[in-house]
C-alpha cells in the first residue's frame, strides 16, 4: 500500500464519533456509621461544653490590603510565561547579559517590566505569553481572512475559545479548500512556516472533474510552471482503490492556491482541495469542523522542520 493509501485511508474513516461511556454507577455506598454521628450519652446527663480559650485568645483578623496592578512583572516571569525557558534559566540568561529590555541589556535581577515592553531573549523578540499550538480539520465555507470581529464566516470562529491570547492561521486558506490548519500565537512559528525556506512537507487529496492523464500526471511530477516559476513537485500519484479523478499530492510550498494552479493550467476543473497530512501532522480522528491542540512531540516537528 502507498504512503498516499495510508495516509487518505487513514483520514477518510469513520472517526471522532465515539460518545463518551461512564461505568461509574455514581451511587454513595451505604451501610456503616455516618461520618461525624453523634452518639447518645450513656450514663450522666448532658454536660455543657466548656468555651475554648482559642476562642478568647483570637485576634481579629485584618483584612489584606488590596494589591495593585501596574502591569508590570518580574522579568524573570516574563521570560518563563513566553515559555524559552523556566525562571530559574532566565535568571541565568539574565545575570549573564543575554537578556535586552527596549533595546537596553538588564542584568538585574528582580527587574520590572510591562507587557508593552520589548524584550529580545537570546537574539529573538518574545511575549509574555504561553504558547498555544492547535490544529483544525477545516470544513468548507470558511475564509482565513483577518478581520477584526470575528464573523461566521471567518475561520476563527471555529476555535473561538481555544485560546485566551489572539491567535492566528498559519498560510491562507481560502473558502472551497478543506483540510488541516495551524493556529498559535507563536509569531517566530509562523514567520518560519510561512517562509518560501520552509521545508515543511503537505499532503492533498485532490478530486477532480475527470479522470487524470497518466501523461499530465508524469508532467506534474517534473514540475510545471506556474507564473514562470517551477513548481516543485515531491510525490504525485492515484489514490489507491478510487477513481481516477482523486489524486495524492505531496509539496512543501506553503500556497495552497498552487495545488489547484498545477492541475488547472493542464485543463482540469479542480472539484476539492482536501489538505490531509502537515508536516507529521494528520487529521487522524479528528471530524470536519472540529479542533484539538498539538502535542509536544508535534510542535517540536513543526519547530525542527
Amino acid at each position: 500500500m502507498s504512503i498516499f493509501a495510508k495516509i487518505f485511508n487513514m483520514n477518510n474513516g469513520k472517526s471522532g464519533s465515539r460518545k463518551n461511556q461512564s461505568n461509574r454507577s455514581g451511587k454513595p455506598k451505604t451501610g456503616g456509621a455516618k461520618p461525624f454521628q453523634k452518639r447518645a450519652s450513656q450514663g450522666q446527663g448532658t454536660q455543657k461544653p466548656k468555651p475554648s480559650a482559642r476562642t478568647f485568645d483570637k485576634k481579629p483578623k485584618v483584612a489584606a490590603a488590596p494589591k495593585v496592578d501596574n502591569g508590570e512583572m518580574r522579568l524573570n516571569k516574563y521570560i518563563s510565561n513566553s515559555g524559552v525557558c523556566s525562571r530559574r534559566d532566565a535568571d541565568l540568561y539574565i545575570v549573564s547579559g543575554n537578556v535586552k529590555v527596549n533595546g537596553e541589556i538588564v542584568t538585574e535581577l528582580g527587574y520590572k517590566v510591562k507587557v508593552t515592553d520589548v524584550v529580545n531573549f537570546d537574539g529573538m523578540v518574545i511575549t509574555p505569553e504561553k504558547k498555544v499550538y492547535i490544529v483544525l480539520n477545516k470544513p468548507k465555507g470558511f475564509s482565513t481572512i483577518n478581520e477584526d470581529i470575528v464573523s461566521q464566516e471567518n475561520v476563527l470562529s471555529l476555535v473561538k475559545g481555544a485560546s485566551k491570547s489572539p491567535i492566528a492561521p498559519v498560510g491562507r486558506m481560502d473558502k472551497s479548500t478543506l483540510g488541516l490548519m495551524i493556529f498559535t500565537n507563536d509569531t517566530n512559528l509562523i514567520q518560519k512556516l510561512s517562509s518560501p525556506e520552509q521545508r515543511s512537507s503537505k499532503m492533498y487529496q485532490v478530486s477532480l472533474d475527470r479522470n487524470l492523464k497518466y501523461e499530465d500526471l508524469e508532467r506534474v511530477q517534473k514540475g510545471i510552471y506556474i507564473e514562470e516559476k517551477r513548481v516543485f513537485v515531491e510525490d504525485v500519484a492515484y489514490v489507491e482503490n478510487q477513481p481516477k479523478t482523486e489524486i495524492g499530492i505531496k509539496l512543501k510550498a506553503s500556497n495552497v492556491k498552487l495545488v489547484r494552479a498545477l492541475f488547472e493550467s493542464l485543463d482540469y476543473n479542480v472539484l476539492k482541495v482536501d489538505r490531509v497530512m502537515y508536516g507529521s501532522i494528520t487529521k487522524w480522528n479528528l471530524p470536519r469542523g472540529k479542533w484539538r491542540f498539538l502535542t509536544d512531540e508535534e510542535v517540536r516537528s513543526l519547530q525542527q522542520g
